[in-house]
């Protein structure tokens, strides 16, 4: 099985593969055809006037790469620098963003029946961008719609899909 590419198995059963990152005590998954790479965190320079959330821009082999703290974007009541915070670096419709989070755990496959609608409530981040929660034995992982995280109005980093 290719890691960062859909094998034929899976593409003719509809499993669809995730990276899955903690924030606090909660564990998300993102399509793994987004991440382009995953970094040790370093400090950002820091950006005039950017929301708190986004912590500055690291260059990267030439390119300048935004960078959020998805742990401040999430009003994660602890946010701590340590050893396991990583930066995910994302290539989303041509932008290149990096998202901060506590840790990453691994690379997973869901089937869709794995997969249910989330409910709708009140919560940090936006209804319209969470695909659904995906169970994994006792595991409960929130899935994101990382592009249309990053192209929301608040943020600004992506431009929204034609």
């Amino acid at each position: 099985m290719n890691v960062m590419g859909k094998n034929t198995e899976s593409a003719a059963t509809g499993t669809r593969e995730y990276l899955t990152f903690r924030l606090g005590q909660e564990e998300y998954g993102i399509d793994i055809l987004k991440v382009q790479e995953i970094r040790g965190y370093e400090q950002p320079t820091r950006i005039a006037n950017a929301p708190e959330f986004i912590k500055g821009v690291v260059n990267l082999r030439g390119t300048i790469v935004p960078i959020v703290d998805m742990r401040l974007k999430f009003n994660c009541t602890e946010v701590e620098y340590n050893s396991f915070t990583v930066v995910i670096i994302l290539n989303l419709r041509n932008r290149v963003v990096g998202i901060v989070v506590d840790s990453v755990s691994d690379v997973m496959e869901l089937a869709p029946d794995a997969i249910r609608a989330a409910p709708d409530i009140e919560s940090a981040i936006d209804n319209g961008c969470i695909l659904g929660l995906g169970s994994v034995g006792e595991r409960m992982l929130i899935l994101l719609d990382i592009e249309k995280l990053m192209s929301n109005v608040d943020m600004g980093l992506v431009a929204p899909a034609e």
